[in-house]
This record gives C-alpha cells, sequence and structure tokens, in this order.
C-alpha cells in the first residue's frame, strides 16, 4: 500500500475494487449502490465521530465514482 493511498483511502486502490467494485451488491444493483451504501457509512461514522474514517469512506466513493466516469468516457 502506497502512503497515499493508505491516508486517503485506508486501503489499496486493488482492494477497493475487489472489495466493493466487485462485490455481490455491485453484480446485483450497481455501482451506484454501492456508492449509496458507502456513502451511508460516511454518515453514520461523522454522527460518532469518527471524521478520519468517515473522509476515507467519501474518498472510496469518490475513488469508484472516477472510475465509473472513465469506464464510460471509454466505452
Amino acid at each position: 500500500m502506497t502512503e497515499f493511498e493508505k491516508n486517503c483511502y485506508g486501503m489499496t486502490q486493488e482492494d477497493i475494487r475487489e472489495q466493493y467494485m466487485e462485490s455481490i451488491t455491485a453484480k446485483f444493483s450497481g455501482l451506484e449502490m454501492v456508492v449509496m451504501g458507502i456513502l451511508s457509512d460516511a454518515q453514520e461514522l461523522l454522527a460518532m465521530g469518527r471524521s478520519e474514517q468517515s473522509r476515507k469512506q467519501m474518498n472510496i466513493a469518490k475513488f469508484i465514482l472516477s472510475e465509473m466516469m472513465e469506464a464510460k468516457v471509454a466505452a
């Protein structure tokens, strides 16, 4: 894991692809639902005062959205 990945996401970009983008939820409901779930988790973390973990969850959501946009442009 790079220092950037550690500070930004708390996991590698490859882990994000495997754990979120290739998940059962992604396959059956789409990446949009995955992002909505991540953002809901980020809200809960904020409510519990865990702002750093919330920030990382929001960065994961943004990473997935950017991957979705890149895929759309490439198609």
